[in-house]
């Protein structure tokens, strides 16, 4: 998808997993620091909403809602997520799907980040613009 797309990221994949941000960085030997997370919403309408926040960071339900002017999302069921999204929990990339994405600002401050590459063994590895040209996401506060 990355090349079909014309994404500039590097797709990497691994024989252990990397399904948290800990595991993630253990196996590609970088900071904790570097990673993103790809939290998954929806709305009262069912639409989906994905929240990129740092790796240590946790989403605002309640500034997504403020944010977008609805009432707050939920977070996806964990048995939902491969159904909404065509990617597991832990492999969620912040990119590829029908989805409102929403970037807290907090990741702009890295130019390069890790996350996840649609499996729980792989990763993205792209810069912060890349990653807001390649999921056409909003820049605005969602981390609590």
């Amino acid at each position: 998808m990355i090349k079909s797309k014309g994404i500039k990221a590097e797709h990497l994949s691994f024989e252990e997993s990397c399904h948290s941000v800990e595991e993630a960085a253990n196996t590609v030997g970088a900071d904790p620091e570097d990673f993103v997370k790809s939290i998954v919403m929806v709305n009262n309408k069912n639409e989906i909403i994905v929240g990129i926040v740092k790796g240590e960071d946790k989403v605002s339900t309640k500034h997504i809602g403020d944010a977008l002017g609805i009432e707050k999302p939920s977070i996806a069921p964990i048995e939902d997520i491969l159904e909404l999204t065509g990617y597991p929990l832990g492999g969620t990339p912040g990119f590829g799907f029908d989805a409102v994405f929403l970037i807290d600002p907090k990741v702009m401050k890295k130019e390069m980040v890790y996350l996840g590459g649609g499996s729980d063994c792989s990763l993205t590895y792209m810069s912060t613009d890349e990653l807001v040209k390649a999921n056409n996401g909003k820049i605005i506060r969602i981390r609590k």
